[in-house]
């Protein structure tokens, strides 16, 4: 879901980025509502570069050369890391998801070792990575906390993971004329963190290295508390 196009440009929609009927799978919503990756919009352009800028400095910063993507959707960020010469894997709860991915990634001519799972039934013995990306996941889920000890079993031994900033993330949506009558509220999305909620919500299994704040993101590089 992207949040920064003005209510005017709605009617325009389908020529601005591509709008999907929702995949849910295990109760969770797959995949993007709206293709914020092939905006053609120059504001959403300018924060998707904020996005993508974040996490290659993060990912500089860890060093990392094998990364697995956790919840990778369409795989728009594993295919373009792995267009770094980066070893990468990923995985998705949707099946037909990683259908897509796979298939974005052979037409890109990369490769990318996709895999169809959920966060929860993730082992460190076959999924564990120098580095992990999870991105857009955490809000989705009702378990937070389970997926997060799964994210530290993980990480060997570090992690790069972002949420919606919120209450900005609402507050844009509102702004638009989006999702009023749940208060600006993206479908599926069912945990709020407030940049200082996430950090310490993730330092309850994690070391915060470093963090960047994206608009409207949070974006953290953190390193397990088990390496």
């Amino acid at each position: 879901m992207f949040l920064v196009l003005p209510r005017a440009f709605s009617k325009r929609k389908n020529k601005i980025m591509k709008i999907s009927e929702p995949v849910i799978e295990d109760g969770i919503i797959a995949g993007n509502l709206y293709d914020k990756y092939g905006a053609r919009n120059p504001i959403a352009r300018y924060l998707m570069k904020g996005f993508y800028d974040s996490l290659n400095k993060l990912v500089t910063v860890s060093g990392a050369t094998e990364i697995h993507e956790v919840g990778c959707g369409e795989g728009n960020l594993c295919i373009k890391l792995a267009k770094q010469n980066k070893s990468v894997r990923a995985s998705d709860v949707s099946k037909k998801i990683i259908d897509k991915a796979r298939a974005k990634a052979e037409a890109d001519k990369v490769n990318v070792v996709f895999k169809g799972a959920s966060i929860y039934d993730l082992k460190p013995a076959t999924d564990s990575a120098e580095l992990i990306i999870c991105c857009e996941v955490l809000e989705h889920l009702e378990r937070p906390e389970e997926a997060l000890l799964v994210l530290t079993n993980l990480a060997k031994p570090y992690a790069i993971i972002s949420v919606p900033r919120e209450p900005i993330w609402r507050i844009l949506n509102f702004i638009r004329g989006k999702y009023m009558a749940d208060l600006g509220n993206t479908p599926g999305h069912i945990q709020h963190w407030s940049k200082e909620g996430f950090l310490r919500f993730l330092s309850s299994r994690f070391d915060v290295v470093k963090v960047l704040t994206p608009f409207p993101w949070t974006m953290v590089l953190c390193r397990s508390k088990k390496r």
